[in-house]
């Protein structure tokens, strides 16, 4: 069966009118003979889209009730009994109730797809997973219903319906969007300018991104490697080289002259490892390049300029930059034109731009030849050569007759080759010119002199001297390779191994100092930071960040080896002095330290914001209720009072004592709130004194129960008599039980009352309080700990929303916990789970 075609209306807001574009796609649609019916759309009461629905077939939806009310969703066994072409389902991120065929509407538009009906939907961008977050930070409303970004990327159409901010604000000033009662609220918050603004863009931005996955697509599928003009798209080739910060900056301000201009850097790796690279300088590269709005990508090649131009393509780069060859006029007539010149050789149709820079042409520095090698390696291949080479010529001289001049020649060179292998290019090349002299001395006429007379013999000599040079050359280049590569095996074990320790959940900056230490076999090593207020000042202008190991280095110019990340942060070794090549791992290490600096100071940043925030939000919240939960009984207790000392109104003592009641009820209110006031503030200050003492909990239940007065007398109470002790302080337990018991009192319904019940479960006594009304949803259950909420309650007598976040803050200084669940069969059951006093016959004495 062919699977369904998906087109999905993208709103950038609510109001910009997707659904009704939806509609009108369908009424085109069944104009042109297509069967379709409308699965579910919501028109929300806007007369214009629900004009739309005239003429269109609607499946009639399925009726749930759940908790105390009922609910419409699609049915779904009916659209797809029915097999229509084509099935309207509006909002596609949609949760439905509970007792559904499926949890989400867009998992109800899967099966729709996977019968072969093609289905028209619709979402707005603050519903898209990926955008949760971002949504909430712009309009400070986090969205409960969302749908995974691959659905919508999978639609075989997306169609972005856009408007502009005022002319969307006018639509919804006009009553098309919301009732009358609700505009003057939603202009003022979420339909702010700055917010639709801020929507549209990302709107705008995923959509953009959709299209160019679209291209790729289009373009893979049908061979296509030739570049399209459709967007900028500006790579630079980075080498890892000093001139890397130049091409970068040359190829963001080319980017930036072209609207929508796009920067994407590049470094090959070349696959056998030969060419490496300085990671410090990569880094910070990368970093370079990401600050300015572009994105960084590593491939790896065999041949860099085919693994550039192949990312060039691939990406649809318009230009590409490249710095000039460091080469010199030698290296260029021996070694060819270079990287860059062969790839704008065969760019074709991207631009390559070739930037110059401090380094082109210097050349760059040869490794030392033999420098794989030890010295005692040379020595070894020395006496090979010292020795080998006279006892071979008394071998050869004895046999003298037997063997020609080219065989002697061949066991010559193979004396060189051992030589070569052992002891590399320098003892081999010696070797040969001796192997040559002897030869020369002893087998070639006339023998006992280095004076050739043949021709022939000049040639033979000539040639065995240029193959045993040639193949000392070739052994001693392989012989390096191969230490090379073994050694970059090596380097990449150790970074792979840094990498799992920092995945494993190590603390990234000891972790990583703690790798260096151990991994290069030094006695200490320190992460420095110079702060830029000292860097005019000789001494203590360093700060030690981190470090492993003793004693620390309190200045890079102290240490035996020191690696610059920046300007201001370096990484600092002591015990030895590594080697070249034992620093450019060092320097992949510095880059990683930088990184883990980094995650360490946005967390504690994230951790400082999250404070704030939370503080912000108690000040918000105290506000509110210094405006008016305070000020209610407040202005009733003056109400009150002034209405007794009025001598205008001649009281009766029925009317007196009522008045006065009033005052001393709403002065008793005004103190609990401020006592709850000041023991959040305490808790948060960490201030809160905690007495904890044995208790009972049927003792505290019953004091708890009296606090509540009349109301109390229907609370069934059923806590075993044999219930260990508690470890509590007892007047804030009372507090406690009597807040949640108060709770479960308000939102039980008539008949019903709530329930308390206790048990012991190890060393923890768990009480129950049970009530069976309306419940909070699983996800609002957390919300309710939360200062100043009440959710669902709208009654501002009830308080100002501190007596549950109040009562988890006391419960959890008295380690104990306090966690809602589920009454079955409806309802909220509230759990304090609490130590019960240790057994003294179990105490050792």
């Amino acid at each position: 069966m062919t699977r369904g075609r998906l087109r999905v209306y993208l709103g950038a807001a609510p109001g910009v009118g997707k659904t009704y574009a939806m509609l009108a796609e369908a009424h085109r649609r069944a104009r042109r003979g297509a069967d379709v019916v409308v699965g579910f759309v919501e028109t929300h009461g806007r007369t214009h889209t629900a004009e739309l629905l005239d003429g269109l077939e609607v499946i009639p939806r399925r009726t749930l009730a759940y908790r105390d009310g009922t609910f419409s969703e699609m049915d779904v066994d009916a659209v797809l009994a029915r097999r229509p072409q084509v099935a309207l389902v509006d909002e596609l991120a949609h949760t439905t109730v509970p007792g559904s065929r499926n949890a989400k509407r867009w998992q109800d538009v899967e099966e729709l797809l996977a019968a072969g009906i093609d289905v028209l939907s619709t979402v707005n961008i603050q519903h898209l997973e990926s955008l949760n977050d971002v949504v909430e930070t712009v309009t400070g409303i986090r969205q409960q219903e969302t749908v995974p970004d691959d659905v919508v990327r999978r639609a075989d159409q997306i169609e972005l319906v856009d408007m502009s901010p005022e002319a969307l604000r006018r639509r919804l000033a006009h009553g098309n969007v919301y009732p009358s009662d609700r505009i003057d609220a939603a202009l003022g918050n979420y339909f702010r300018v700055g917010n639709l603004t801020a929507l549209r863009e990302l709107a705008l931005l995923w959509v953009a991104g959709k299209v160019d996955e679209q291209l790729a697509d289009y373009r893979s599928q049908h061979g296509i490697s030739r570049r399209w003009e459709a967007r900028e798209r500006v790579v630079v080739a980075l080498t890892g080289g000093r001139e890397g910060e130049t091409l970068i900056r040359r190829a963001a301000r080319i980017a930036a002259a072209a609207a929508g201009g796009e920067l994407v850097a590049v470094h090959v790796t070349r696959s056998d490892g030969l060419l490496p690279a300085d990671a410090g300088a990569l880094q910070h590269q990368r970093e370079l390049a990401e600050s300015l709005g572009g994105s960084y990508h590593q491939v790896v090649g065999q041949s860099v300029p085919d693994a550039l131009l192949d990312f060039a393509r691939g990406v649809n780069a318009s230009q590409l930059i490249l710095g000039v060859s460091r080469r010199t006029w030698l290296g260029t007539l021996f070694g060819g034109r270079g990287v860059a010149a062969e790839v704008a050789r065969r760019a074709e149709e991207i631009d390559v731009h070739m930037v110059s820079h401090e380094a082109a042409g210097k050349g760059r520095r040869l490794s030392e030849i033999g420098s794989h090698l030890t010295l005692r390696r040379r020595l070894a291949g020395v006496a090979l050569a010292g020795a080998g080479l006279p006892a071979l010529s008394a071998v050869l001289t004895q046999l003298r007759g037997s063997l020609g001049l080219a065989s002697d020649l061949l066991l010559y060179q193979l004396v060189i080759l051992a030589v070569a292998l052992v002891g590399g290019l320098y003892p081999a090349v010696v070797c040969a010119v001796g192997a040559g002299l002897l030869a020369d001395w002893l087998f070639i006429p006339p023998v006992h002199s280095l004076f050739v007379r043949s021709a022939e013999n000049v040639v033979a000599l000539t040639v065995f001297l240029v193959i045993a040079l040639a193949v000392s050359g070739v052994v001693e280049i392989a012989a390096r390779h191969i230490a090379e590569a073994a050694r970059a095996r090596a380097e990449a074990a150790t970074l792979a191994t840094l990498s799992g320790s920092l995945v494993a959940g190590e603390d990234a900056l000891p972790a990583l100092l703690n790798r260096v230490r151990e991994t290069f076999a030094v006695t200490s090593a320190t992460l420095l930071e110079r702060h830029e207020t000292a860097l005019t000042h000789a001494s203590d202008s360093w700060t030690i960040i981190g470090v492993s190991g003793s004693p620390p280095c309190p200045e890079p110019d102290e240490a035996d080896t020191a690696v610059p990340i920046r300007p201001d942060l370096t990484l600092a070794v002591s015990g030895r002095v590594l080697p070249a090549a034992d620093r450019r791992v060092l320097a992949a290490f510095a880059a990683q330290a930088a990184i883990a600096l980094e995650h360490r100071r946005l967390s504690a940043q994230a951790a400082d914001a999250a404070t704030l925030a939370a503080t912000n939000h108690v000040r918000a919240g105290l506000l509110a209720a210094v405006s008016h939960d305070l000020r209610t009984p407040l202005s009733a207790a003056k109400a009150a009072v002034s209405g007794l000392r009025s001598a205008d109104v001649e009281w009766t003592l029925a009317d007196r004592a009522e008045l006065l009641a009033t005052a001393e009820e709403s002065l008793d209110r005004l103190i609990r709130l401020v006592e709850n006031l000041l023991d959040v503030s305490r808790l948060h200050a960490g201030a809160l004194q905690i007495s904890p003492a044995p208790a009972g909990l049927d003792d505290v239940v019953a004091l708890a129960l009296d606090q509540l007065g009349a109301a109390a007398g229907t609370v069934r109470v059923r806590i075993p008599d044999a219930l260990p002790e508690v470890s509590v302080d007892p007047a804030l337990l009372e507090r406690v039980i009597a807040n949640l018991t108060a709770n479960a009192l308000q939102h039980a319904p008539a008949g019903q009352p709530p329930l308390i019940t206790a048990s012991a479960i190890g060393d923890r006594v768990e009480l129950r309080v049970i009530d069976t009304g309306p419940g909070i949803p699983e996800s609002d259950r957390e919300r309710v700990f939360m200062p100043f909420q009440r959710l669902g309650d709208r009654d501002n007598t009830t308080g100002v929303g501190l007596g549950l976040a109040l009562s988890r803050g006391v419960v959890e200084a008295m380690a104990g916990t306090l966690t809602p669940e589920e009454t079955p069969g409806g309802g909220l059951t509230m759990v304090l789970a609490l130590p019960t006093v240790p057994d003294r016959s179990s105490r050792p004495e």
